[in-house]
């Protein structure tokens, strides 16, 4: 909805987010030590499908650190086990199984993914801690 600038870990100057939750999110990566890049993807970055339909799953962000690379999905707290999310979340998890085993085989980090609860997220929580909770 609007559009936030300034960001010196992010792989853009300037992002929108789809919520208080995301942006909140944004600046614990902006303000944690572990991380050193982030991203909020674009539209067709990725190609994880989930379903038999054929549908997209586009992840909220992706984080790296000094030796890993998380898939980062805040979702609201209540729609966590969701069919839908829990579907998109299994096609996540494949998806980061064969990056990690492609990138260690390669001299790559491995990737985890994390779908956190978005009553979890506050400025003052760290991005160690909410992975040490919630990355697979």
């Amino acid at each position: 909805r609007f559009v936030f600038r300034g960001f010196e870990k992010a792989c853009h100057f300037e992002y929108k987010f789809d919520s208080g939750t995301e942006k909140d999110f944004a600046f614990i990566l902006e303000n944690d030590s572990n991380v050193k890049k982030w991203l909020r993807p674009s539209a067709n970055q990725f190609r994880i499908y989930w379903s038999n339909s054929g549908r997209r799953y586009e992840p909220d962000f992706v984080v790296e650190t000094d030796d890993c690379i998380y898939m980062v999905e805040p979702k609201e707290a209540g729609k966590v086990d969701n069919e839908d999310v829990q579907s998109k979340r299994e096609a996540a998890l494949q998806y980061c199984k064969y990056a990690s085993k492609y990138n260690t085989e390669n001299g790559g980090k491995p990737w985890k993914y994390a779908l956190i609860p978005h009553d979890k997220i506050t400025t003052t929580t760290g991005f160690e801690y909410l992975m040490s909770q919630y990355a697979v």
